[in-house]
């Protein structure tokens, strides 16, 4: 952007720092021993008396361009580089046996061993930090690495150093990371909101309207408290007013997500009850401890492979379906099988069985919650833009929720268990009589429902702490998603799942966390009074009856 005649006045005296950038394209003509040779000077030079001496030394190493010089100034700023007094060579130093263990600043080659008294520490002032800080961005924005380029064009945000600003424009004709650019662009248009001349100004404002970085919001809040050009403050408003906009959308966007989130966590915790529950008409108060033996397993697992935790989800998750599958098998075989068509007492066996569990925890593992560790691959977030971020371990229990739901679809539709299953369900006394063996498929349906409710706790697991009370937490919410949904009925549980996450999550900023609760079990209720079969009910002539 043009600069404005007092402008330049202003900035003349500071013209001199532009040598670091155009010295460089001078010495790019040089010989390579030449500009060695210079370097090599300039290193000496940094332990001179004379702070003049040693900015100019700073400046020529800069010049060079050589990636090592970043490391070099870097140490020089936290006070941790020295000299040898003999050579003047500078040195970092690891205290040793009877003195110090050197390491050459530049190079890093190993220079042996000396006593305390043979180096001496490299002093810097206020403005070498300055030219230091400059320096150091200015090499790292050059770095072959996007993401060390990345960091560089952050640590510059605000900076209006003229050599700064030319080293900007310089890096942004061969830029081409985007996210680099979007930074560079707004360092060039954050430093222009200080000019002097307010059509240059005017032009920053426009460019950085609708800007979502924080930055960009802050200084143009900060020129609204200062700016006396009128054009300049109405643009700055139309600016800020389109920055608030789009953050606004990507509020609503990011709740969209948690939702979503949320929702998944809902389904992966319900879809294991649609099928007891719903196909057998078992009242499990013990799926919430089904799912807290899948989060233990988790816990076991990586705890027996400590050192390969990025792969131990994937022993972890058949590991859960099997043994909280067997679990549901037994607790089917030995208590369900004598209970059935009395749903009261069932009720209150499970609910035994809830206690038992949660007791035989506590005993075998602890009493207190238990950490689990996320896998690398699942810590972090993806960065949609500066103002939205979806962190990848609700991203991959959403996606992991609907790859759940297929394949038990499939299960269901595809197999000869999904068939006696359905049948079972539709007509028990018909599908006995065509030779289907009920009690059988009774337990398979337990169990399969059981470890089902053991792959959600390992995803749970990823999300929140583990302890022997965290099946409480999602026993009725899983009720709730069966019933809205249609008991029975996968589709329902899904869509059932999916909207009352998302429904909890977009009344919680005005309703708060327990009133949104109470208000989804309000609709619920009231929902329930005019479809008692829920959004998709059960098909069939068990359905009817």
């Amino acid at each position: 952007m043009p600069l404005s005649p007092t402008s330049r006045s202003r900035r003349l005296p500071r013209l001199a720092d532009l040598g670091l950038v155009y010295g460089f394209l001078i010495l790019m003509w040089l010989p390579l021993g030449s500009l060695a040779d210079e370097i090599d000077s300039a290193l000496i030079d940094l332990s001179d008396r004379s702070f003049d001496v040693k900015q100019a030394a700073v400046e020529a190493i800069a010049i060079g361009g050589d990636p090592r010089a970043a490391g070099l100034f870097q140490a020089l700023l936290a006070g941790d580089l020295y000299a040898r007094k003999d050579d003047r060579r500078p040195v970092l130093v690891t205290p040793a046996p009877g003195g110090y263990r050197l390491t050459d600043a530049f190079h890093g080659s190993d220079l042996g061993e000396v006593e305390r008294g043979a180096v001496k520490k490299i002093t810097i002032n206020n403005r070498m930090r300055n030219q230091l800080r400059t320096a150091i961005a200015a090499l790292t924005l050059a770095s072959p690495d996007p993401a060390i380029r990345l960091e560089a064009a952050q640590q510059m945000l605000g900076d209006a150093d003229p050599m700064v600003i030319e080293a900007i424009r310089e890096q942004l004709g061969r830029e081409d990371d985007q996210r680099v650019r979007d930074y560079l662009d707004l360092s060039l248009a954050l430093a222009s909101l200080r000019d002097e001349d307010p059509a240059v100004r005017l032009a920053s404002v426009e460019t950085l309207a609708g800007s979502l970085y924080p930055e960009s919001r802050n200084a143009l809040s900060t020129l609204l408290n200062v700016e006396s050009d009128p054009q300049v403050r109405v643009a700055a408003e139309r600016a800020l007013a389109a920055t608030e906009q789009r953050l606004k959308l990507n509020a609503a966007a990011e709740t969209l997500f948690f939702g979503l989130s949320l929702g998944s966590v809902l389904v992966l915790a319900a879809i294991g009850l649609a099928i007891t529950f719903g196909v057998m008409g078992v009242i499990n108060m013990a799926h919430g401890e089904l799912i807290m033996i899948g989060a233990y397993t988790t816990y076991l697992v990586q705890q027996a492979m400590p050192g390969f935790l990025d792969y131990s989800l994937f022993v972890a998750i058949p590991a859960a379906f099997v043994v909280a599958g067997l679990l549901g098998i037994l607790i089917e075989r030995t208590v369900i099988r004598f209970l059935y068509g009395r749903p009261l007492e069932t009720l209150l066996a499970t609910f035994g069985i809830s206690l038992i569990l949660q007791q035989l925890v506590r005993t075998t593992i602890s009493a207190q919650n238990v950490a689990v560790q996320n896998p690398s691959w699942m810590s972090g977030a993806l960065q949609i833009n500066p103002a939205l971020a979806l962190t990848y371990n609700r991203l991959y229990i959403l996606f992991f929720s609907l790859i759940v739901f297929v394949a038990l679809l499939l299960i269901l539709k595809r197999t000869a268990l999904g068939l006696q299953v359905r049948a079972v369900a539709q007509n028990r006394a018909m599908a006995r009589s065509m030779g289907v063996r009920s009690a059988r498929v009774d337990a398979l349906t337990f169990g399969l429902g059981a470890g089902v409710a053991g792959v959600a706790g390992v995803a749970l697991s990823q999300l929140t702490n583990v302890g022997p009370n965290m099946g409480q937490a999602y026993i009725i919410d899983s009720f709730m998603v069966v019933v809205f949904g249609g008991v029975g009925n996968l589709w329902g549980t899904l869509v059932a799942g999916l909207t009352l996450g998302v429904a909890n999550k977009l009344m919680e900023p005005w309703a708060g966390a327990v009133l949104a609760k109470i208000l989804v079990l309000v609709f619920i209720i009231l929902f329930i009074q005019k479809r008692p079969r829920g959004l998709f009910p059960q098909r069939g002539r068990a359905a009817d009856g």
